[in-house]
């Protein structure tokens, strides 16, 4: 019998089902643990198999505070997605439990996915793209003369976490202005990458891109409403990677219908997969893809060689390195943890 048991629903997330868990064993081989997988159809049967496990590897289900109170001995729940909101923090604290995530993984990919956006919705590439495929060469151009140069145009960022700080650096050298907000942030983080910390207000007045990188918190939710559409410039286009939730979809599509903002690059939806009916598929000023911007060969393996690493560090009494609930140790017994080497990675 192992020394540790890691519980997980049965399947796969972001994975083909039946991949096993070679690259979350790399670490956890090393410390005697092992992966068991049990239902996740109801919470009454997960809890079941649960129960008694030393650590949880967050997939496929939601862990409810039902589910973490059931835990015996459980010292750790650990996601491979930067998102956490599958868990109940909350829960997980009260019960003196670490829930970890992987904040850091694919930075790159999706500062480049936003990139991407940004030109594309300015440029209007899915509609040039189309004139040429249905034989109207002849109005690309002239579409296109209608906007100014991007050099000189004011990027503005809610949030300015890892992955706007690496867009940052990518927006750059295209002679963008450079605004953001964000009350955890300060200033001198901003001044490196040649942004100015500005009010909540004044990045949505004053930006030509506004770039949402917010986390879907409760405080969060539906932080972008009609009032703050109404705010922004007509020309304004507006990027998300990070959660659908952070927006208040029918008034971001009222917006983009009735001309409050001129058009929209969307990774992230309220409700994903959308329903066929949804007015954006049918919009030629928005472009969509599918929750994809993390996406790239590197993705799986890294970010499952870092849920193993995680779960590893914790079982073996030292602290992991992306904790979402740093109070965690409140009250506990502090002697049991030991200093990791590396540094607590940032979660924003």
């Amino acid at each position: 019998m192992a020394r540790f048991k890691v519980v997980t629903p049965i399947g796969a997330s972001f994975t083909v089902a039946g991949g096993g868990y070679g690259y979350e064993m790399e670490a956890l081989s090393r410390i005697d643990a092992e992966i068991v997988e049990a239902s996740g159809a109801t919470a009454q049967e997960f809890i079941a198999a649960a129960r008694g496990a030393d650590a949880l590897y967050a997939k496929g289900i939601r862990i409810t505070k039902t589910i973490i109170d059931r835990l015996e001995h459980c010292k750790v729940i650990s996601l491979g997605s930067v998102g956490v909101d599958s868990v109940d923090v909350p829960a997980a604290t009260a019960r003196g439990i670490p829930v970890t995530n992987v904040p850091d993984t694919f930075i790159e990919e999706v500062a480049d996915h936003a990139m991407m956006l940004l030109l594309a919705t300015f440029r209007n590439l899915v509609v040039q793209d189309r004139m040429v495929r249905t034989g109207r060469w002849a109005e690309g151009r002239p579409q296109l003369l209608k906007i100014p140069r991007l050099m000189g145009q004011t990027l503005g960022f809610i949030a300015f976490g890892h992955v706007a700080r690496a867009f940052a650096v990518r927006a750059r050298p295209f002679g963008l202005r450079m605004l953001a907000y964000d009350p955890f942030v300060e200033e001198l983080a901003m001044s490196p990458y040649g942004v100015e910390p500005a009010s909540f207000a004044e990045v949505l007045a004053q930006s030509d891109f506004v770039s949402l990188h917010a986390p879907a918190t409760p405080d969060a939710h539906h932080m972008l409403r009609e009032e703050h559409f109404r705010q922004m410039k007509k020309s304004a286009l507006f990027i998300n990677t990070g959660r659908g939730p952070t927006v208040e979809e029918k008034s971001l599509i009222r917006a983009l219908q009735e001309g409050w903002i001129a058009g929209a690059g969307l990774d992230v939806l309220e409700t994903e997969p959308p329903s066929r009916d949804n007015p954006l598929l049918t919009m030629d000023n928005v472009i969509l893809s599918a929750h994809v911007a993390s996406a790239s060969a590197r993705f799986d393996p890294a970010r499952r060689r870092r849920v193993g690493h995680e779960i590893a560090l914790v079982l073996t009494g030292r602290w992991p390195m992306s904790c979402v609930n740093p109070t965690v140790l409140a009250g506990s017994d502090l002697r049991r943890w030991q200093p990791h080497s590396m540094e607590r990675g940032p979660n924003s």
